[in-house]
């Protein structure tokens, strides 16, 4: 079991926020506040709610529509917690944030990085044909998805895969990715890999057109 000091802000949204709670949860990690999206009904017929789950474990829960506001801010840094992790967070949190957290804020990013920096990281591996992905676990820095690797767990893409089965694959490999390396990272353990960002690329929202083969 981690120290019970180890504490955490989670930023957090979609299955694999859930997902990633849970395993920092299971490791008996403090999770301290928990910050993600207004639940909306036409998203969550699809997936599960962090807000609930949160609330399930007696969590307390902030919705703002901007992380990065003095008042925001504020509220977080006086929790004085140890780590923030991002998990399918929607929102960019900057330097007055980043620096707040002890042991470093860490990011799950759903590809292998350096490979598909960016936005809709599924997306843009089926559309370019490639026979693998997964779940990057990385330090967070001003530019997205740039940071230090301290996890990583591949799957495959199946050529009749569709995009909802991929995302799932992606689902569990983050769960492996942040379980296999939490003992170490709460330690203060884990090895961090930097990233050669010339052997990938940085992808912006998918447009429609982007779907045609």
């Amino acid at each position: 079991m981690p120290d019970p000091r180890s504490s955490a802000v989670v930023f957090a949204y979609h299955n694999v926020g859930c997902r990633c709670l849970s395993v920092l949860l299971a490791h008996g990690v403090e999770v301290v506040l928990v910050v993600t999206h207004r639940d909306n009904p036409k998203e969550t017929i699809w997936f599960d709610s962090v807000a609930e789950l949160a609330a399930l474990h007696g969590i307390p829960v902030i919705t703002p529509d901007n992380p990065n506001t003095p008042e925001v801010i504020a509220q977080i840094r006086a929790l004085q917690a140890d780590f923030f992790f991002s998990f399918y967070y929607r929102e960019m949190l900057k330097r007055e944030l980043l620096e707040i957290p002890k042991s470093g804020a860490l990011n799950m990013h759903g590809s292998l990085l350096p490979k598909y920096r960016g936005r809709v990281p599924v997306n843009w591996a089926i559309i370019h044909g490639e026979t693998e992905t997964g779940a990057t676990l990385h330090y967070m820095t001003e530019k997205p998805d740039n940071g230090d690797i301290v996890s990583q767990q591949a799957v495959p893409i199946l050529p009749d895969d569709t995009a909802l089965q991929v995302f799932q694959k992606v689902t569990v490999a983050a769960e492996i990715a942040l379980n296999d390396v939490l003992p170490a990272l709460l330690a203060g353990k884990a090895q961090k890999v930097k990233q050669d960002l010339s052997k990938g690329a940085y992808f912006g929202g998918r447009k429609a057109e982007d779907g045609i083969i």
